[in-house]
């Protein structure tokens, strides 16, 4: 093998660490940073995000209140949650866990968090703000893939990226912070034409189109920095990448595994969300 792992573990204990330093210096001041998270049903991997996330929040001082709601709970329900919660000035960051249960519309929960305790960076308003390059909550899991390019001393500034997926989670957001960056970036999907040319010429490629394997290494540019976003359940019952790793790391610079990768770097930028929302929400810098 001949890539360097990008280890999100190790990448994801630094930034907890600021996110830890930043808890101190708002109680210092009086303020102590809180995260509610809502899960509805019994999802089981949404119950090991939450579980994570939960454990994420002891680890850097911040306040976490959990709520679990049966897979049968209203809209009206959890919108009326979700409004609690809103007026509630402990509460500095809401986060409903996803998918939500059938008879749910997921569109009407997000919007019914208030853009400032927006911490997922999902609300319209804090999308709008990333797309115009103002300040706003970034979401999680593409503002993770930009801290781990960062840190292998890649410039990203004028690199050819090519983001496949065009999700409104990980793909658009994830081109968004790249154009913003000032990379010139390519977003691929289900319908592109010469996908393997363009990907063989990525200076860094982000893959997030939920299939694994999909990106083998004759797609893979040499010298490249490869982001493996994909989490699907192989037929071995483990854990897999959108990426075929072997393939991929002879002959990229850099590369994600999974697991161990973007995942850990997602909840961690959750974290330094949830003490940016407080720090905000009560005038303090950080």
């Amino acid at each position: 093998m001949s890539a360097q792992l990008i280890d999100g573990k190790a990448l994801a204990a630094e930034v907890k660490a600021e996110a830890a330093a930043e808890t101190e210096h708002l109680k210092a001041q009086g303020v102590h940073p809180c995260l509610a998270v809502i899960l509805v049903g019994e999802d089981p991997a949404s119950q090991v995000y939450v579980r994570g996330k939960v454990n994420d929040c002891k680890a850097c001082g911040i306040e976490s209140r959990e709520y679990r709601l049966p897979a049968d709970t209203t809209q009206s329900d959890l919108l009326a949650l979700v409004g609690e919660l809103a007026a509630d000035r402990a509460v500095h960051g809401i986060l409903v866990q996803l998918p939500l249960p059938a008879q749910i519309d997921e569109k009407a929960v997000i919007n019914a968090i208030p853009p400032e305790k927006d911490v997922d960076g999902f609300s319209p308003v804090n999308v709008g703000l990333m797309q115009i390059g103002e300040e706003c909550y970034l979401p999680c899991t593409p503002a993770g893939c930009i801290r781990m390019i960062q840190s292998t001393g890649t410039d990203i500034s004028g690199k050819h990226a090519v983001v496949i997926g065009r999700s409104n989670i990980v793909g658009k957001p994830a081109a968004l912070l790249l154009l913003a960056e000032n990379a010139t970036v390519t977003v691929c999907h289900s319908r592109t034409k010469n996908l393997k040319h363009l990907c063989a010429n990525a200076d860094i490629l982000v893959a997030a189109v939920g299939r694994e394997g999909f990106v083998t290494g004759d797609m893979v540019k040499p010298g490249a920095v490869v982001i493996d976003v994909g989490i699907n359940r192989g037929a071995d019952g483990k854990l897999h990448g959108d990426v075929n790793f072997a393939e991929a790391a002879e002959k990229a610079a850099f590369i994600t595994p999974v697991p161990g990768g973007v995942g850990p770097m997602t909840r961690a930028m959750l974290m330094k969300n949830t003490t940016c929302a407080a720090a905000r929400q009560n005038g303090i810098t950080l």
